[in-house]
């Protein structure tokens, strides 16, 4: 799966990993060293995360059942928590520093591609 930011016409990453069953939501990117440039994980359904025993920091996007970005957490570190995003029906976990690269704010319009 890809990750595109339709508003801003630009690939979020190019690498995605689903999370969408319980054990795999629950574990998340625990135990990991990093997540490498490029990749990220979606985790539905999801409206809050936390980076409990993780080793590295996070930005988030929450993103609405039309693919809009409702809410976005940038460089959540370590041992926290998001606050619970009511709208949003799942989260996109990027390495920290993802979104600012990218010029991706709340209001953007999300595509998840799957690969062919």
């Amino acid at each position: 799966m890809k990750i595109y930011n339709v508003t801003r016409d630009r690939c979020l990453a190019d690498t995605a990993i689903m999370s969408d069953n319980f054990f795999s939501r629950l574990r998340g990117l625990m135990g990991r060293s990093s997540l490498p440039s490029g990749c990220c994980m979606v985790i539905k359904p999801c409206r809050s995360i936390h980076t409990m025993f993780m080793r590295f920091s996070l930005d988030v996007l929450f993103v609405d059942r039309r693919n809009k970005v409702v809410a976005m957490v940038c460089d959540l570190s370590p041992f926290r928590f998001s606050r619970y995003i009511k709208q949003a029906c799942l989260a996109i976990e990027f390495p920290a520093g993802s979104l600012k690269s990218t010029g991706t704010v709340p209001g953007d319009l999300i595509e998840i591609m799957m690969h062919k």
